[in-house]
């Protein structure tokens, strides 16, 4: 069988072998395992340095075919798109053409093109695998709820199947609910219960982008330490807000208390999250929000806006603790479950529900979703 893949993730090609982000690319390898051979089509890196965050695809027969890295946010980007638009039309419908199976990733300007095209192909089979958030009620941009409305659409859309993130309800007999996963079943720790009296270890890894709010994450953890609330913070990732947020640590005098850590490998990610007491993501929106998930397997409690799925991952503040995107307000929660909820029962809630999603588990529901 022959996979095509459409995704926006950037691919660098280097000595025989494509590669890709690596959370990516070791998800893509578990669908990759039940098909002959792959097509991924999808942007290439202007850049062919390896990072620690690319990896290679393990299946032995993958090849790219370019499409170009684009956005609608400007006229200049729109009559781009435009001039370009006939012949990323007709290498999609060449490879859907050539492909038993589509898979797309989404939400993505690459899988908005891909889903107009596989209306031609009705009797092939696709699966979406909407990374995004999927809440109905959410305020997102016209393109994701074009992408959710044609994928889910019965008529236009035919043997679709639309993997998303959390449960909700009156939508396309498209969509299933999916879990995705980091670790496996022998990655387990026994549970270790934290002493929250003593100076607290938070955690924050995500891209150093607006989005992901890093600039309120370092100032809940400034004004905790300024009430009285010994707080240490970890921070993995890169991104634009880096050297903003470097220089607020130093002019604020924080470095005895905030670390940016950078792209670090999963191993001393995986270590940080065992011995922090908490996880902190305070995005303004998130797919699979899979620090928090990471976070959870070890007993690290989250802390995390209401938005996506979050609610219900952390059973809507059983498991975790929800706050506003307000630094006062976020401390004053924090601050509330110190004092008045058992911190250890959540921490154990949080990792015993993570805990359910495992490797092992993930690489069952793709084979389930693939064969069937």
């Amino acid at each position: 069988m022959k996979l095509a893949i459409f995704t926006l993730v950037e691919h660098i090609e280097k000595d025989g072998a494509l590669y890709g982000y690596a959370p990516y690319i070791r998800e893509m390898d578990l669908w990759c395992q039940h098909v002959d051979e792959v097509i991924v089509v999808a942007p290439k890196s202007i850049s062919n340095s390896i990072t620690a965050i690319d990896l290679p695809y393990k299946h032995p027969k993958v090849k790219l075919v370019e499409v170009p890295n684009f956005n609608v946010k400007s006229l200049f980007s729109i009559l781009r798109i435009l001039a370009l638009m006939p012949c990323v039309l007709l290498k999609m419908y060449k490879v859907m053409r050539a492909a038993d199976q589509f898979h797309f990733r989404c939400p993505s300007n690459v899988a908005a093109i891909a889903a107009l095209v596989q209306i031609l192909f009705p009797s092939k089979k696709k699966i979406t695998k909407y990374a995004g958030n999927w809440d109905p009620k959410s305020n997102q941009p016209r393109g994701y709820r074009f992408q959710k409305w044609l994928l889910g659409n019965t008529v236009l859309t035919k043997k679709m199947r639309i993997l998303v993130y959390g449960v909700w309800q009156n939508q396309s007999p498209y969509v299933t609910p999916f879990i995705s996963a980091t670790y496996f079943d022998t990655e387990k720790v026994p549970y270790l219960r934290k002493d929250y009296t003593q100076t607290l270890q938070f955690v924050f890894t995500g891209a150093l982008v607006v989005g992901k709010r890093p600039l309120l994450t370092i100032k809940t953890i400034e004004l905790l330490n300024e009430k009285g609330v010994a707080a240490q913070l970890q921070m993995f990732g890169e991104g634009i807000m880096r050297s903003e947020l470097e220089a607020y640590v130093v002019e604020n005098n924080l470095e005895q208390c905030i670390t940016l850590q950078g792209n670090q490998e999963k191993e001393l990610v995986r270590e940080a999250l065992k011995k922090a007491h908490f996880t902190i993501l305070p995005s303004k929106s998130e797919g699979w929000p899979k620090a928090v998930a990471e976070g959870m397997f070890f007993g690290s409690i989250p802390v995390s806006t209401k938005i996506s799925c979050l609610e219900w991952m952390l059973n809507y503040g059983q498991r975790g603790i929800l706050i506003e995107p307000d630094v006062n307000a976020a401390v004053q929660e924090i601050e509330r479950h110190l004092r008045d909820v058992d911190l250890d029962t959540m921490a154990k809630a949080a990792l015993y529900w993570s805990r359910q999603y495992t490797q092992e588990t993930l690489k069952a529901a793709i084979a389930q979703n693939m064969l069937d």
